[in-house]
């Protein structure tokens, strides 16, 4: 049976891939009493004094809304929303399993981005996070900074941040292993949609001083024609390509250390990473067929190479952040997901691998490493109480030993 036909009767035969489980048995009337009439009036008028006891009483404070409107699903493009319930669903699950938080799936039968940014305002009763995905760029930063502004939890927009984070993570392991240092690297970073703004902004607050960001028509610089410019990659071009370099992706990407694909499958020829300097690092993440394989960019003579795949070494895949990064933050209660927050994520996940066992096709932590989740969560739940975005004060070690006991990985 091939991988289409097994994935429908999979579906089919589950009717999806999330259920609901109740926490608690009823096993007569004084269950009943306690579980709804008239026991349920006593948390309700808690409640009802102090809004935030809603994370303590209810299913609230374990809760995350995977929320689309079905207009850039996967590699699939603008599916509608019924077609994106099948990843949302699937995200969900990850949720679980990875970081032990509960995950609603949600598609929102809507384009204009003001009606959705209304909708999922209006939810927020519901969820300690919103995990926003697969919406359309540039409509996905207006969603987001709205939401961002108007919502008191998390608001978190993984296909930009959570893959930011994943690819940083695995920059920094790459240059750990071939001993360069982040300030002082050429990465060239090829697309400029919502992941690859957000890495471009991550690889500077991290340190990176050369950066050059590439589009479709070449190489991005401050003075360039500003009508192919969106509003988030014109506040980037004053911090990247400072020399302000012209030219294609082969031009611009001859002597550069780090090369990251966040564009289309076939976009690295051999001639381009062969153009690359010596010990360079090619992180390919176009899905499901990335811009280079593995193979082929060890064959041209890259040192590191990584995929989004989980077929081939260094998986740069941000199942290995989002669990973790909500573990941490609805555990201390975070009003938001700040910097700070994600560039801990970013270290958390970079010095797992110890530097003696750093290899060439080992420079990111497996995505079923049971360290990742619980690592991301002690380091963001530090940082928020640091910057003072908790609305709980915890000890972040008690935070990684929790979730490594709820994480229930093989």
């Amino acid at each position: 049976m091939s991988l289409h036909d097994e994935a429908l009767q999979y579906h089919h035969e589950n009717n999806g891939k999330l259920g609901v489980v109740a926490k608690v048995q009823l096993k007569d009337g004084y269950d009943l009493s306690l579980a709804y009439t008239p026991g349920v009036a006593e948390p309700c008028m808690e409640i009802h004094r102090d809004k935030d006891l809603s994370f303590e009483y209810t299913c609230r404070g374990n809760m995350v809304a995977v929320i689309t409107d079905g207009t850039r699903v996967l590699g699939l493009g603008d599916i509608g929303p019924e077609a994106a319930i099948p990843v949302m669903e699937g995200k969900a699950v990850l949720y679980k399993t990875f970081g032990d938080v509960d995950a609603l799936p949600m598609s929102i039968d809507t384009k204009d981005a003001d009606e959705f940014i209304k909708t999922v305002r209006m939810l927020q009763p519901n969820f300690a996070g919103i995990n926003l995905e697969d919406i359309s760029s540039p409509k996905c930063y207006d969603i987001e900074d709205a939401l961002k502004a108007q919502m008191d939890i998390p608001v978190f927009h993984d296909d930009q941040h959570g893959t930011a984070i994943i690819a940083v993570a695995a920059t920094i392991g790459g240059l750990r292993f071939v001993k360069k240092p982040l300030s002082e690297v050429k990465i060239v970073v090829n697309g400029a949609g919502a992941a690859g703004t957000a890495i471009v902004q991550l690889l500077i607050n991290a340190g990176a001083s050369n950066v050059i960001m590439m589009n479709s028509k070449g190489a991005m610089y401050d003075g360039m024609e500003m009508s192919r410019v969106n509003r988030v990659q014109a506040a980037l071009l004053s911090k990247t390509n400072l020399k302000k370099e012209q030219g294609s992706l082969a031009d611009i990407a001859k002597g550069a250390d780090v090369l990251i694909g966040v564009s289309q499958s076939g976009a690295f020829t051999s001639e381009i990473v062969k153009s690359l300097n010596t010990d360079s690092i090619v992180l390919s993440l176009c899905n499901p067929n990335p811009e280079i394989s593995y193979n082929d960019a060890k064959t041209a003579g890259v040192k590191v190479a990584g995929t989004g795949r989980s077929d081939s070494p260094n998986q740069v895949n941000n199942v290995s952040v989002f669990p973790g990064l909500f573990r941490g933050a609805i555990d201390v209660r975070a009003r938001q997901i700040n910097d700070e927050m994600k560039l801990a994520a970013v270290y958390a996940i970079s010095e797992i691998i110890p530097e003696e066992e750093l290899r060439e096709d080992y420079v990111v932590p497996n995505v079923f490493d049971k360290r990742v989740a619980p690592a991301v969560a002690a380091a963001v739940a530090r940082a928020a109480i640091e910057t003072g975005v908790a609305r709980t004060i915890v000890n972040p070690e008690e935070v990684r030993t929790r979730a490594a006991n709820r994480i229930k990985l093989a």
